[in-house]
């Protein structure tokens, strides 16, 4: 257990942690982070209007559903970056598959329906540090942008 000050007062409560590799230690629900799934859905990603045969409501909400039963999570945000790549998601590691060695893998074209279930079948399995990618998948990955996000139109 580690102390966290809590006000400006000298009273502490015990938050849980888990020693981390290279000797830093994860406080709180750092420690129990699932592996999560960031969907893009901003200028390009989740839009009709560049993939208009793709259902993408149908695609998040069977993520969602999935998540639900599967030990992870599923957060959307506006733009990953890499819009030439759309839709593009991220599979962030679990806090032990972090401790194991995993990294945010970036999954590009991620719009059929076998890609979807890969993503929810490697996610549920772990994720990265903790399962092997579907091989299919691993066609799929990309490199993030350099330098922070790039949006392009």
């Amino acid at each position: 257990m580690a102390d966290r000050p809590t006000g400006r007062g000298a009273e502490r409560v015990a938050v849980p942690s888990q020693r981390a590799a290279g000797g830093r230690t994860a406080i709180g629900a750092a420690a129990r982070r699932p592996c999560t799934v960031v969907v893009c859905r901003g200028c390009c990603c989740g839009v009709a209007r560049k993939h208009p045969g793709f259902d993408h409501a149908w695609q998040l909400e069977r993520l969602r559903a999935a998540a639900s039963d599967g030990g992870f999570e599923v957060r959307t945000t506006d733009c990953l970056g890499p819009c030439d790549r759309a839709n593009v998601v991220v599979v962030q590691p679990s806090a032990d598959g972090r401790r194991a060695g995993g990294r945010a893998t970036w999954v590009g074209f991620a719009m059929d329906d076998d890609c979807t279930q890969e993503i929810l079948a490697w996610a549920a399995a772990g994720g990265p540090g903790l399962a092997a990618p579907p091989a299919t998948l691993e066609l799929q990955f990309i490199s993030p942008p350099r330098g922070g996000r790039v949006r392009r139109r």
